[in-house]
């Protein structure tokens, strides 16, 4: 049993040393094209937020 620990321990030990060495130790994921869609109506939504503020003060000539 002690055996079988050391083993793993070493086996765990040697997988972290490569991936120390690797320049890159994960693969970096682009976003999908539903996270984009979000990100996007945030924006959208931020841009119409302010635009209705200014429209609801009409004696203010700058709106954003």
């Amino acid at each position: 049993m002690a055996n079988q620990l050391e083993n793993l321990v070493e086996s765990i030990k040697s997988k972290v040393r490569a991936l120390k060495k690797s320049k890159k130790p994960y693969i970096k994921m682009d976003k999908s094209s539903s996270v984009k869609v979000e990100i996007r109506s945030r924006k959208a939504r931020k841009l119409i937020d302010k635009t209705l503020k200014g429209a609801d003060r009409p004696g203010k000539r700058s709106i954003l």
